[in-house]
């Protein structure tokens, strides 16, 4: 997993960066057009650093730009202005929090330009003149404050507070240097895209909105700040344009696209004539193009992201609507390989919670799919993008409450429309996603055949308690969201799986990683050895260079392969021969332990 360059003409393809063992995940150019930048942290720990290499320099090393042991760099900001720097966020004077730091490129001489006041969770600069200028802080009582300045030596003040169940923030200053662009959900159930006042934090307009869903991604002039559309997305995304020129260029790109796919602008030249554009499909991997929109709108390919499954032929996935026990309609994402007669079924449950799941090519729902089972994806109440009301509905509500039930009556919903078998049916997540894999085969162990558990928390309490330093101002928000397991000591053993051990049924394989600074390695070792020491059937496998998920292909690799023989032993589906793969580092603690 490196990145690679090559021209427009193709057959000068060529390695930038020289990862043997994490692989590189994160990275993109700087405004410079040569340099490119990642990200990498050691182990799985997320202190990540940031690293530049000239990618026009053949043979060239990469350099650490952030040399910071114990820090982490975050919220980078480049600048087509000041095409010789950036911004970068940086936790190294104060472990809990993030001061701005300016980063010359060629020198890589890091400057500290803005210290946090306090509270600070993130950061905006003001585009002509590259200052610190924006800064977001999430307070005591869980509200959220943007704080802006009118340049780099004048003072903070607050703009606008977003109490809590409220949801906004800025996007941008406007150009006039009067105005600036911001979301916001107050007096209203979703995030609309508004103008604000910069002098007494009016709102003056409303510029877009949706009734079922969230404002989305966000497309302004690069130099007016003029907003030329935004994105929605319910289930499918969909675009409000106020650029008649832009909407002509993205309706002929969905022609040119292959049928269902979802077309996105993945970068353009300054002069707006040459695009770089991906066709996203839910059956294949994705095709990336160059398109002409400074001429005949001619197209160019460029590569596809995965080219080695062009051979196969993929399931479609279907968005579907489903209805809680309440009546609160779920979004879902449906994909089977088989659509006639019923089928096992693996629910595959998102992490945060307060995140969702999105239609395209998933691998995870492929390559269940390919061994037979249907796979059933939720957005559960709690999940974000569908309004205040949608996300607050979860708050208290895990484990033994309605976000668990959603995914019960989600299980429902796939029984009665013929799609699963309700005797084979395997709940799977990682991080939140683990969590409920353990409440549901803890709370409803009559629903569940098997769980996957991958770095999902065991015990709510002790999973706070070992949170990261510069998650600190987040946990008075997750308290309120989650449930006050600080000083409801009842409450916490009632929604921890860890509790209720005995109830669980079925068996359960747990994955997790050594290094993992979310949810730590004691979340997974407490519930399996707990079960173990039952009597009740648990596989446990962790990774000692592995944080929260699998960064190696090795390990992950392992853990899949050791997945789909579970599945196949506890569902039925298909499986191949396994062989632990070269360079995997698995360990069984239930082994080894004294």
């Amino acid at each position: 997993l490196n990145a690679w360059v090559r021209s427009v003409a193709g057959g000068d393809d060529r390695v930038v960066t020289k990862d043997s063992y994490r692989g590189i995940r994160q990275f993109f150019w700087a405004e410079d057009s040569k340099t490119l930048l990642y990200l990498q942290d050691d182990g799985g720990d997320e202190n990540f650093h940031l690293f530049a290499i000239d990618a026009t320099t053949p043979g060239a090393e990469a350099r650490d730009l952030t040399p910071c042991p114990g820090a982490k760099a975050q919220n980078i900001i480049t600048n087509k202005r000041f095409p010789g720097e950036l911004l970068v966020a940086i936790n190294e004077r104060d472990k809990a929090q993030f001061d701005m730091y300016r980063c010359d490129l060629a020198t890589g001489k890091l400057t500290l330009d803005t210290e946090n006041p306090g509270g600070v969770v993130g950061w905006g600069s003001e585009d002509e003149s590259f200052e610190v200028r924006e800064g977001i802080v999430v307070n005591p009582d869980s509200s959220k404050t943007v704080k802006v300045r009118a340049d780099k030596t004048s003072d903070w003040r607050d703009l606008a507070t977003f109490p809590y169940g409220e949801e906004g923030g800025m996007v941008d200053f406007t150009a006039d240097g009067e105005h600036c662009l911001m979301l916001s959900s107050v007096g209203r159930e979703t995030t609309a895209l508004t103008k604000v006042r910069l002098a007494d934090g009016e709102t003056t307009e409303v510029i877009a909105s949706n009734d079922k869903c969230d404002c989305g991604g966000i497309m302004t002039d690069d130099d007016t700040k003029e907003v030329r559309a935004v994105s929605f997305n319910y289930a499918r995304t969909e675009r409000t344009f106020f650029d008649e020129s832009l909407k002509k260029h993205f309706d002929a790109l969905e022609a040119l696209a292959p049928p269902r796919a979802e077309v996105s602008l993945v970068s353009k030249t300054r002069d707006e004539k040459t695009w770089v554009v991906s066709f996203r499909r839910d059956d294949g991997p994705a095709e990336y193009h160059l398109y002409d929109a400074g001429g005949d709108g001619a197209l160019t390919k460029l590569f596809v992201s995965q080219p080695a499954l062009l051979d196969y032929e993929f399931a479609p996935m279907e968005d579907v609507r489903i209805r809680a026990r309440d009546g609160l309609e779920l979004v879902g994402y449906l994909t089977r390989a088989k659509a006639e007669g019923p089928t096992p079924l693996v629910l595959v449950v998102h992490g945060g919670p307060w995140a969702r799941d999105f239609w395209g090519f998933n691998s995870a729902a492929q390559w269940f799919a390919n061994r037979g089972y249907a796979v059933l994806q939720v957005n559960f109440r709690g999940s974000t993008g569908y309004g205040k009301s949608f996300l607050h509905k979860g708050d208290k509500e895990w484990g033994v409450g309605s976000m668990q039930h959603d995914l019960s009556d989600s299980v429902k919903w796939a029984v009665d429309q013929g799609i699963a078998d309700p005797e084979n049916v395997c709940i799977y997540g990682g991080s939140y996603g683990g969590y409920a894999t353990l409440a549901g085969l803890t709370f409803t162990p009559e629903l569940y055949k098997c769980g996957v558990d991958i770095v999902g928390p065991s015990n709510i309490k002790t999973l706070l308690d070992s949170i990261p330093p510069y998650w600190g101002p987040l946990r008075n928000d997750m308290l309120k969201k989650i449930g006050d397991v600080d000083e409801d000591t009842a409450f916490n053993e009632k929604i921890s799986p860890l509790y209720h051990v005995d109830k669980i049924a079925a068996p359960l394989l747990i994955g997790q990683g050594a290094n993992d600074p979310r949810v730590k390695q004691a979340e997974a070792d407490q519930i399996a050895f707990s079960m173990a020491d039952k009597g009740i059937p648990v596989e446990y496998v962790l990774y000692p260079d592995e944080g929260h998920g699998w960064a190696r292909p090795p390990n992950r690799i392992d853990f899949n392969g050791r997945t789909e023989l579970f599945l196949a032993e506890h569902l039925g589906g298909r499986s191949e021969p396994f062989t632990p793969p070269e360079g995997n580092t698995a360990t069984f603690p239930l082994e080894t332990r004294k």
